[in-house]
């Protein structure tokens, strides 16, 4: 019985292989429109889409991120300014797109344009704050898709958007957690909104990767930029050590957690844009799959423990 068992779960991971090899056809004629190309997982799927034959649409924050692209990519890709945070940018990048792609319409957008700074305990913030980051990582992830929305749907194409293993557990404070289950929500319902329509919606959701999301001292400086602005009463609740005692456990940690890897990201990013039958979702990253993924099924209980135990608490604490 148990050979039986094994060789069912065999068949279905060989026929699940089979099946996601399988790849759209003229790619060269497919439009793909990526948000945040100015560096990390976005530059890097420009490029290799780029490579493979399709109209890459490159929005950058920047003008540099722009002329770096333009400077190692084929005639194919175009690019374009885009500030996701405001509506009078996302609408004209959409214009751009509407007549670059005509009848054809538009194969995919990749919403993958995010920010992790303010990060930091919760009682530290204002809605301010939290309102920053939101219309980074949700507004602008919400604001773009349906910016081209009608265009996706006249070619049955595809929406990529790009959470984060952040988005299914809360390890931290502040906003980045909260936009990410914020988009996680998004996808699913517009996923069911859109089956009717041909159109796909995937979900990607990178453990820990090395990028500017998660460079340490960025991450550090403006969690210190916060504590400086805290009212003296929660300075001394926190104790006036704290800082530095999180700064050395994130130097410790974090430096050795990011997979330095990108293409395990942006290889999952190509297949929900490329494959005949892609997948509902990609965890991209041993920490995701093997840690971060079975904790946020885990009971609350234990799920608080684990997060805990290893944590710097505050100088008051009562546990």
């Amino acid at each position: 019985m148990f050979l039986y068992l094994l060789g069912l779960v065999a068949f279905l991971f060989l026929y699940r292989w089979y099946r996601e090899i399988k790849r759209v056809p003229n790619m060269s004629d497919k439009y793909v429109y990526i948000t945040g190309c100015d560096s990390g997982f976005g530059n890097l799927l420009a490029k290799h889409l780029d490579k493979q034959g399709f109209r890459v649409i490159a929005s950058c924050f920047t003008e540099k991120g722009e002329e770096d692209l333009k400077k190692t990519c084929s005639e194919r890709l175009s690019t374009i300014h885009l500030d996701v945070t405001q509506q009078e940018s996302v609408e004209k990048a959409a214009a751009f797109i509407k007549a670059k792609v005509g009848e054809k319409g538009l194969w995919a957008v990749v919403n993958n344009a995010g920010v992790s700074v303010p990060s930091a305990p919760c009682d530290w913030l204002t809605i301010e704050d939290y309102k920053s980051m939101l219309d980074v990582n949700l507004s602008g992830v919400i604001a773009v898709t349906l910016s081209v929305l009608p265009l996706i749907k006249k070619a049955r194409g595809r929406v990529v958007n790009v959470a984060s293993v952040f988005g299914r557990i809360s390890p931290f404070g502040g906003p980045y957690c909260i936009s990410k289950y914020g988009v996680e929500a998004f996808n699913d319902s517009l996923r069911r909104n859109m089956a009717p329509f041909g159109v796909k919606v995937l979900c990607i959701e990178p453990g820990f990767f090395k990028t500017a999301v998660t460079d340490t001292e960025l991450v550090l400086r403006g969690t210190r930029k916060v504590w400086e602005k805290l009212p003296q009463e929660t300075k001394e609740e926190y104790g006036n050590d704290y800082p530095d005692k999180v700064t050395a456990m994130m130097k410790e940690k974090l430096t050795k957690l990011p997979d330095r890897d990108l293409m395990k990201v942006v290889s999952c990013m190509e297949h929900a844009i490329a494959a005949l039958h892609p997948r509902t979702r990609y965890s991209p990253g041993w920490d995701a799959k093997f840690f971060w993924l079975p904790l946020s099924y885990m009971p609350t209980c234990i799920t608080d423990y684990v997060l805990l135990k290893d944590a710097v608490l505050p100088k008051k604490s009562v546990i």
